[in-house]
């Protein structure tokens, strides 16, 4: 019991810091969002942010998704971890290069592919080289419960792409989306030589028959569903591009940036949650796992409650220097409650992994991104860019129940309370989208949200005030006692 409350308490102080941390980095990004929409254009801004998208899609085959086999590996290589994580770089910074041969002798076709510059086009295989290397650092603290580390990681990211971002915009005055460009790349692309260094000397692998194998079984067959969760998050802004134009698509960039700040809690509740998830489950201490999810089912549910109804201000203070981003405030509440879909969906996500059956992951994944495109296509042309944050919702509610179907039918495992979730998820929704009626201008439709939403939060703190008391009381006796 005593070790349990120990890592219990890890996990709380981990969650605590993750959060601190990610909202301190995220709340830089969000002070410096007005200089980047004053000094870019909405076509600027999309055409930079448009290159991400083509990184994060490339990354899935660079890296062939060997990522996803760290968290079982620290279980399964204890006393090599550092062998394997060693190994892990070699194995895609091989295949990386591979793709950095063919990207060069092909660049004009992919320069006219993707509609880059040649030398952003062929950059970006390079930067995919080494730049997986800082995540797998990330990841490998993340499991050891180095979260100082981890964070340290972010926060020496986020201040050096912010800082680049800035100088170079003003130092390509006439392309100032290359600048944006290549301030994101420049600071993780240092990082990565440095990490890759620090993996070899520590681990002295670059190729083992075993840790290979080991990690393509588990990584190859999440290459659909990487990409189909790549397509999801990316395909609405490259579509919305390509039917609507590069206006439209900064629109929905904007708006969705700000409603996936949600994602700053819910994966650092994710990083804190998933090792001793792993640990757990290995334990076979499944209801204490039950309990713990419950609560932080509700944990979501409130966060994605204040980001709706905070939507109209914070996108109007982000867009002080261009009132012309306000109106992506529309596609706020959907986006938001796609995300808490997500961040409900992983649960499963997580069992699939541990227990090795990454296979029958994909299928449902890419349904889900078919879904998607089948949607975008039809409604996009009629509705605009907002259509798009509707399609993402219903994509991502799909792919919850395809997932639960995998885990709870095929699996045969049974983790989680799935009904709870479930119903979290429809009341969030009817109640998300029912706020869009008081979106409207005028202080009357302001005062009427707020109050509403605080009548509704009074009445959810009465009914949970016992979880609230307690959850007060051991953060307190387990976070700040230890502090002193």
């Amino acid at each position: 019991m005593e070790n349990d409350a120990s890592s219990k308490s890890t996990v709380i102080k981990s969650g605590i810091w993750y959060t601190v941390a990610n909202v301190s980095i995220r709340a830089v990004a969000i002070i410096t969002t007005p200089i980047y929409t004053g000094m870019l254009t909405t076509a600027d801004y999309g055409r930079a942010n448009t290159y991400n998208s083509w990184i994060d899609i490339f990354n899935v085959f660079a890296c062939l998704c060997v990522v996803y086999s760290i968290g079982r590996a620290k279980l399964d290589f204890k006393d090599r971890f550092d062998e394997y994580m060693s190994a892990l770089q070699g194995l895609s910074s091989s295949f990386a290069f591979i793709l950095l041969i063919i990207a060069f002798i092909f660049r004009n076709a992919l320069s006219a592919w993707i509609q880059y510059e040649v030398p952003l086009a062929v950059g970006l295989f390079a930067y995919l080289c080494v730049s997986p290397s800082v995540e797998y650092m990330m990841q490998k603290c993340r499991y050891e419960y180095r979260y100082k580390e981890n964070i340290l990681i972010s926060v020496i990211t986020c201040a050096g792409q912010v800082t680049l971002s800035i100088v170079l915009m003003l130092v390509f005055n006439d392309s100032r989306y290359i600048g944006k460009i290549l301030g994101v790349m420049l600071p993780t692309f240092i990082m990565g030589i440095v990490f890759y260094i620090s993996f070899i000397r520590r681990g002295r692998v670059f190729y083992k028959r075993e840790y290979w194998k080991y990690a393509l079984t588990i990584g190859l067959p999440m290459i659909p569903h990487a990409l189909a969760m790549i397509l999801l998050a990316q395909m609405d802004r490259i579509m919305i591009k390509d039917i609507s134009g590069d206006g439209q698509a900064g629109l929905y960039i904007f708006g969705y940036s700000f409603a996936t700040l949600l994602m700053i809690f819910t994966n650092a509740i994710g990083q804190a949650w998933l090792p001793w998830f792993n640990d757990s489950l290995y334990a076979g201490n499944r209801k204490s796992i039950r309990d713990v999810q419950k609560k932080l089912v509700l944990l979501g549910c409130f966060l994605s409650f204040a980001f709706i109804v905070a939507a109209p201000e914070a996108l109007q203070i982000l867009s002080i220097s261009n009132d012309t981003y306000w109106v992506a405030k529309y596609v706020v509440p959907p986006i938001v409650l796609g995300t808490l879909a997500q961040y409900f969906y992983t649960n499963y996500v997580n069992v699939e992994i541990f227990m090795k059956k990454t296979h029958i992951i994909a299928a449902g994944s890419c349904l889900a991104a078919l879904i998607n495109y089948v949607l975008n296509r039809a409604f996009i042309p009629r509705f605009g860019y907002t259509a798009a944050a509707y399609t993402t919702l219903a994509s991502y509610a799909v792919l919850m129940v395809l997932h639960y179907v995998m885990v709870r039918f095929v699996l045969g495992e049974k983790v989680y309370d799935d009904l709870y979730m479930f119903a979290a998820l429809i009341l969030m929704t009817l109640m998300g989208l029912g706020f869009l009626a008081l979106y409207k201008e005028g202080w009357g439709f302001i005062g009427a949200r707020y109050g509403l939403a605080a009548a509704i939060t009074a009445i959810f703190a009465f009914i949970r005030r016992r979880d609230i008391i307690t959850l007060a009381n051991y953060v307190k006796k387990r976070f700040f006692r230890e502090k002193r």
